[in-house]
């Protein structure tokens, strides 16, 4: 990736939906040369998908933080376990008090209450604190595909 592409990219995480020319005109590059740049990321998967992302306020989902303190011997051995649970989507080891760092997405208050009662209920886990998105302000990851 050269310093084009960057700036491509730069732009669409500004704004993905950008239209070609005014990254073109951004960019100082014709609107073809962005044109076949973008298909190229796309092609080779650097840019793997468009999103939309809407306020905390206004999703009908809920969004949580799971902090996870275990006594298994590794990690590892429980990535099955919270495999099996769709609205997990990310589960990170993490270091300080806590071992396990794990972001769910559910669609009531509910749903998110029985994710954590089967986390909890698990033998190997200690401990589990709770952190309910109220706000995002800076998403910059890349989108699911």
């Amino acid at each position: 990736m050269d310093k084009f592409d960057q700036a491509i990219i730069a732009a669409l995480r500004q704004n993905a939906r950008m239209s070609v020319s005014a990254i073109a005109e951004q960019i100082n590059l014709s609107r073809s040369a962005v044109s076949e740049r973008l298909k190229k990321l796309e092609q080779t998967q650097v840019i793997r998908g468009y999103q939309v992302l809407t306020s905390e306020a206004e999703k009908q989902a809920v969004s949580a933080y799971f902090e996870v303190h275990h006594q298994a011997k590794s990690c590892a051995e429980l990535v099955d376990f919270f495999r099996a649970i769709p609205e997990i989507i990310t589960c990170h080891g993490i270091s300080g008090d806590m071992d396990l760092l794990i972001y769910v997405n559910v669609p009531t208050m509910q749903r998110l209450h029985k994710v954590r009662e089967a986390i909890d209920a698990h033998p190997a886990v200690c401990k589990i604190k709770t952190h309910v998105v109220m706000s995002e302000w800076i998403n910059n990851l890349p989108a699911q595909l």
